[in-house]
């Protein structure tokens, strides 16, 4: 079996920490780098659910998109809900690794395995890493569909192939619309708004669209706006990266029995819809 310090390099090869935002926090959160891995489980948020799914499960480690701390803190104390995380953690002899924007932008990344769950086909990154001379890695994708859509067909293509939420896919558009090209960006992506219209696709799907953004995006250009629930935009990069680790592990023999979890961890639980509201 593996030690968690191999595996880890093995993520750190498909994740570089370098490649991380200034702002974020990244990498080994818990773990002895000593200690064997023999099952890891991946999911969006390292919150109390998903880290009592793996105390269930067996897991040794634990990877997830979000970071547990992306801010300083001045205690780890069980009575506060990431300090009861922390100390769930070490009893149990799981370790927790990050990768949040460094697998935004990976090769393939977060955009990519968002495209995949939509069946767009990868024209190339919306916003290119300039450190790529291959120019494959960057922060979101531009898109192809396989063939063109009214926006209202893409629209419940989207709701359909990515994980129910109780938002769904919010949309602002022309529904009789045709849909070629799209650009997609997994989290939030309203500050992409500019790129996306140099890209000049026809929609741009993403989550997290303020009022203001969207407001002024529309008011620039014909472009369509699909909003889905921002876990729900991330979630596929799980099963992505999971089969990433499934490669490494019978490529070097390590036999890990890799999981990915379930668990909707978005914070929004119902949707009242208006009554008169447009559909």
């Amino acid at each position: 079996m593996p030690r968690l310090s191999e595996v880890i390099a093995a993520l750190e090869n498909l994740w570089p920490a370098e490649r991380a935002e200034s702002w974020d926090a990244v990498g080994t959160v818990a773990g002895d780098p000593d200690q064997e891995v023999t099952r890891v489980l991946f999911a969006v948020d390292p919150v109390q659910e998903i880290v009592d799914e793996a105390v269930k499960l067996g897991a040794d480690l634990l990877v997830t998109h979000h970071p547990l701390y992306l801010r300083g803190t001045t205690t780890v104390a069980a009575s506060t809900f990431k300090g009861r995380v922390v100390h769930t953690l070490i009893k149990h002899d799981i370790a927790l690794h990050v990768a949040h924007t460094n697998a935004d932008t990976a090769d393939p990344g977060v955009s990519d395995a968002l495209a995949g769950a939509l069946d767009l086909r990868v024209v190339r990154p919306l916003v290119p890493d300039p450190g790529d001379p291959e120019g494959r890695r960057g922060l979101g994708r531009i898109c192809e569909l396989d063939h063109p859509l009214p926006l209202r067909e893409f629209a419940a293509r989207a709701a359909a192939r990515l994980p129910a939420t109780a938002q769904g896919i919010r949309v602002a558009g022309d529904p009789e619309a045709t849909i070629r090209t799209v650009a997609v960006s997994g989290g939030s992506g309203d500050s992409l708004f500019d790129q996306v219209r140099a890209a000049g696709v026809d929609a741009f799907l993403t989550a997290d669209l303020r009022h203001h953004p969207a407001s002024e995006a529309r008011a620039h250009s014909p472009l369509a706006l699909l909003d889905a629930a921002h876990w729900a935009t991330e979630w596929p990069w799980c099963e992505l990266a999971a089969s990433q680790l499934d490669e490494i592990s019978d490529r070097h023999g390590w036999d890990l029995r890799v999981h990915v979890s379930k668990t909707v961890t978005d914070p929004w639980t119902s949707h009242s819809p208006s009554p008169g509201a447009p559909n």
